[in-house]
């Protein structure tokens, strides 16, 4: 197709990523130049900004998440993301004093409502229709990741890893962890020197997820998060509570490993309020100890193997959660910081990997590690739907 070729052909692209994560708190949106393809990329960040999730379209979403969801509310809320995702796309390029027609690109990565890699068969749901986008703001854009990996053979995830190592992996001989922590926490391993195929990536298993919930559950929707952790701070944790919870088979499980809502989502949270003899902060301070937990074993157990990693860099609402973080570098012998240091901000670099897999794809490029994923071969991620500037070409 024409337009794709033109694309192509440039030197650069201007390209935007939207990224909604397991917490679906807001659209993360980044515009960025990028140059190259490949282990050539280099980009530059123009602009960053996160949109708010209207609270109607927010508590529609979560319903999905419940397993009595209706269909009717899934074709309708498809749809009705796609149009909150437009209009993050549109204030973000007037935000970096740009006009649509000077963007090349959008890669959308969607809401996720089903991940299902366990299932017969294995399958997932990204919601937030890119014909909808690709419509509103006129530009081509490339959505619906996850699909071409699991039918590879892959769990569909963690799908950010090879963007990790394009532009993250240290040249100064050090061995990095590239740590995660939205709803899920997730990880990349990227020793000193590695290629693609020797990066290591998976889900450790929640991140902000239950803590969240349980802000929501005990201040009854008057709070969505607990901030900077002080409540949990507060509390006390129940060490012999995190100790079973450690035993959940997720946690015990050994890479590849992917998981979502469906194994630490509200279900998960109900059963833990009913069965743990915690309430209030003491709750909350729990969770955060199984989360962290959580994390630092499966660093420790899968990710510091390689004598090389010197340091962590933690991306993700997580970073803004203080108490968190102080765990977190309690309970690791390695330096841990935000990954702001390396020059993108924490909340950014998500929505700043599905532009560069939007890159990668347009160039023909596959997207996928499947060390990471455990896919059979490496496979050209996403969907690309034109945008309306170009139909016709």
């Amino acid at each position: 197709m024409q337009v794709l070729e033109r694309l192509a052909q440039k030197r650069s692209r201007t390209v935007l990523g939207l990224m909604t994560g397991t917490s679906a708190d807001g659209i993360d949106t980044v515009l960025a130049e990028i140059e190259g393809c490949g282990e050539s990329t280099e980009f530059r960040l123009l602009a960053f900004r996160t949109c708010e999730i209207p609270d109607k379209l927010r508590d529609d979403l979560f319903r999905l998440f419940l397993p009595d969801a209706l269909v009717e509310d899934l074709c309708r809320l498809n749809f009705a993301l796609g149009e909150a995702l437009a209009a993050a796309a549109l204030a973000v390029i007037e935000e970096a004093g740009m006009k649509p027609e000077e963007v090349d690109l959008v890669g959308s990565h969607g809401q996720t409502v089903r991940h299902l890699p366990g299932g017969q068969p294995p399958s997932t749901l990204q919601i937030g229709e890119p014909a909808v986008i690709a419509q509103r703001t006129g530009i081509t854009t490339i959505a619906d990741f996850r699909p071409a990996d699991m039918a590879a053979g892959g769990e569909g995830a963690p799908l950010v890893p090879l963007v990790d190592h394009m532009l993250f992996a240290s040249e100064e001989g050090k061995g990095r962890i590239m740590l995660n922590i939205g709803g899920i926490a997730n990880v990349t391993v990227l020793p000193a020197g590695a290629g693609p195929n020797e990066v290591l990536a998976f889900d450790l298993g929640p991140g902000n997820v239950l803590m969240d919930g349980a802000v929501v559950y005990l201040t009854g929707g008057r709070e969505r998060f607990d901030r900077d952790g002080a409540r949990a701070a507060s509390g006390r944790a129940d060490e012999e509570s995190v100790a079973r919870l450690m035993e959940h088979e997720f946690i015990q499980r050994q890479p590849p490993k992917s998981t979502g809502r469906e194994e630490f989502g509200t279900e998960y949270l109900t059963e833990l309020f009913n069965h743990l003899e915690l309430t209030g902060d003491d709750m909350l301070a729990t969770l955060a100890g199984f989360t962290v937990t959580a994390i630092a074993d499966g660093i420790q157990r899968y990710a510091m193997t390689d004598t090389s990693v010197s340091e962590v860099w933690v991306s993700g609402g997580g970073v803004h959660n203080q108490h968190l973080m102080n765990l977190l570098a309690s309970s690791l012998p390695v330096a841990v910081a935000p990954v702001d240091a390396l020059g993108v901000p924490a909340d950014a670099k998500e929505a700043l990997s599905f532009a560069v897999l939007a890159n990668e794809a347009l160039m023909g490029g596959t997207g996928n590690l499947p060390s990471a994923t455990g896919a059979q071969h490496p496979v050209v991620l996403g969907k690309i739907v034109v945008g309306s500037r170009s139909e016709g070409e």
